[in-house]
């Protein structure tokens, strides 16, 4: 019996892998179509889902078969398709038919209740478009509850391809205690005049995502950009102007009238201005994973404009994934390259440090809320089959791929190429206002930064924990620039400041003040759960802090990164330009 299963299952595979189905999105009429569940949960906390057949709901006719994830991004967002049961065809029209019937237990009446008073709502596929529909309703008087029971399907077809899914949920029974209640279901198709193209367009929101106010936050950070790079060209020019002509009038002097003269300024630090960072192989492992991170963020979002990728389930995940593992060399490059110009020895454990110091965070993250998703038996729970995958993609090609470019930057970029040369003796630094301090500076850095996309920070969380799809990926990267230039222009005038004072600890002041930007976001975070959503319980409050801290930690890698090139730009600039003795 168990070989005649398999071999049936063998068939139908065949069947699907020969005929068109919802991988090439062609079908034939009176083909099969499939109906997918795929998870349940509360409407209030949209993370928190559970397998649509967690709650009594039985199958249909149709002989059940198992479902693989497709794609690693569907298997760590959640995604959990079963076969339906249904029978669906292609341009055939199926008048009202039973379905199934439950025989409601006393635990069944139970759980059916519990979805009722919190607002459970389902999620279903028809070839990759999702549906979705309510469990049920309270009464009016609050007293009663009652379950739709039949789900009727409007589907539009164009061609040889579906475009169009609309679910109408009919027929309320009253929910009590060993009563059978039967489901029903009916299909209309017709003939849509919806391109394939466009059939996803009806899933977003324009009038949220396109509204004045978002266009405006985009008119009103690119001033800002305009304002910034004017000011600090500006202020930066003439005084650099004044320290010019100041530190080459001191040149004139002879040594006794120069060491009776009141020389301050940056000039002073010259000789300690490029001594190696503290702590150079955190540093340089952080700025290596900075520019990975950048590279991926700069990828992703092109390819979301070209390809559309949100209109699939998990591709977007998938490609971030996919990217971030291809750019590991970029990694090795520019961190190896950095860790020995500062003239650090122990390239391997840089070379570790910079490769899984990311990866390391986020898995561990993502861990340790999957053990809270498993004892609350959610959706979201990841398989121990994707843990394996994710750990052998970070054994087997990010590290060797980082290997690779730790070698090639260590002996490209490696040398030392200073136009100072460095003191034996760091210098003391002297004291200073209180304003002056790192920090302060560092504080004081992200604001403006955070600033230029506080607007868009909203449409990305509203599109992440609510019920909104993002897909104006083109204002994303247009403030990512935005972004860029304004973390640049802030923190070069943070470091003049600081070296102005004859501080030369700016390596670390200058990353640290850039991706301080990403704490202000995770402090909007925080008002963001409390006053937009209605989000609660141990589950829902740990994915969301913990997902949103990997996001902020993420943000402020990529910030730093950021700020660091400029400033570094900026420093080799100035005392290039300087006659040092």
């Amino acid at each position: 019996m168990k070989l005649m299963r398999l071999e049936l299952f063998l068939v139908l595979l065949l069947v699907n892998l020969i005929g068109g189905d919802e991988h090439n999105h062609i079908y034939e009429d009176k083909e099969e179509v499939v109906l997918w569940m795929n998870t349940v949960g509360p409407y209030h906390n949209r993370q928190e889902t559970y397998s649509y057949f967690s709650l009594p709901f039985c199958r249909g006719t149709k002989l059940d078969i198992g479902h693989y994830h497709e794609t690693l991004g569907e298997a760590l967002q959640g995604v959990e398709l079963e076969l339906s049961g249904l029978d669906i065809d292609f341009k055939g029209d199926m008048p009202k038919k039973e379905a199934c019937v439950v025989e409601l237990s006393k635990e069944h009446y139970q759980a059916f209740v519990y979805a009722v008073k919190n607002h459970y709502w389902y999620q279903m596929y028809i070839d990759d478009l999702p549906i979705w529909g309510i469990v049920g309703e309270i009464d009016e008087s609050g007293d009663a509850y009652y379950i739709w029971t039949h789900k009727k399907f409007d589907i539009g077809w164009n061609g040889k391809q579906i475009v169009d899914v609309n679910l109408t949920s009919e027929a309320k029974v009253k929910l009590a205690p060993n009563i059978k209640i039967p489901f029903t279901y009916e299909v209309k198709w017709h003939k849509s005049n919806v391109l394939y193209k466009d059939r996803f367009d009806k899933y977003l929101d324009p009038n949220f995502f396109q509204h004045r106010i978002h266009w405006f936050s985009i008119f009103n950070s690119f001033m800002m950009v305009i304002f910034l790079v004017g000011l600090v060209s500006m202020i930066l020019m003439r005084t650099l102007r004044k320290d010019y002509a100041r530190y080459s009038k001191d040149d004139d002097l002879d040594d006794m009238e120069r060491d009776l003269g009141d020389e301050y300024g940056w000039k002073q630090v010259h000789g300690d201005v490029f001594r190696p960072a503290t702590n150079p192989i955190l540093f340089s492992a952080l700025i290596g994973s900075g520019y990975q991170i950048m590279i991926v963020s700069l990828c992703v979002i092109s390819l979301a404009i070209v390809g559309e990728l949100y209109t699939e389930r998990g591709s977007m995940l998938s490609t971030a994934i996919f990217v971030y593992a291809a750019t590991s060399p970029i990694n090795g490059f520019f961190g190896g390259g950095l860790y020995a110009r500062m003239g650090g020895k122990m390239w391997i454990k840089q070379m570790f440090i910079g490769a899984f110091i990311v990866p390391a965070v986020v898995c561990g993250t993502a861990f340790f809320i999957n053990f809270i998703a498993i004892y609350y038996h959610a959706s979201r729970a990841i398989p121990f089959g994707t843990m394996v995958a994710v750990t052998c993609i970070c054994l087997f090609i990010i590290l060797p791929l980082n290997l690779v470019g730790t070698v090639i930057g260590r002996n490209v970029s490696g040398q030392p190429d200073y136009p100072c040369r460095i003191n034996a003796v760091p210098r003391p630094i002297p004291e200073k206002k209180w304003f002056m301090e790192p920090s302060v500076i560092v504080f004081l850095g992200g604001i403006l930064p955070f600033g230029s996309i506080f607007i868009e920070m909203y449409f990305i969380f509203t599109s992440f924990w609510a019920y909104k799809i993002y897909y104006v990926y083109g204002f994303m990267l247009l403030v990512l620039l935005i972004l860029c230039i304004v973390t640049v222009c802030v923190t070069i005038v943070c470091t003049y400041f600081l070296l102005n004072a004859e501080d030369y600890r700016w390596q670390w002041t200058s990353f640290l003040s850039a991706a301080s930007t990403s704490g202000y976001v995770y402090l909007y975070s925080f008002y963001y759960f409390f006053f937009k959503t209605k989000m609660y319980g141990l589950f829902q409050t740990t994915f969301y802090f913990g997902y949103m801290a990997l996001f902020s930690l993420s943000l402020g890698i990529m910030c730093g990164t950021v700020g660091f090139i400029g400033t570094n730009i900026f420093v080799r600039k100035i005392y290039s330009t300087v006659k040092i003795d």
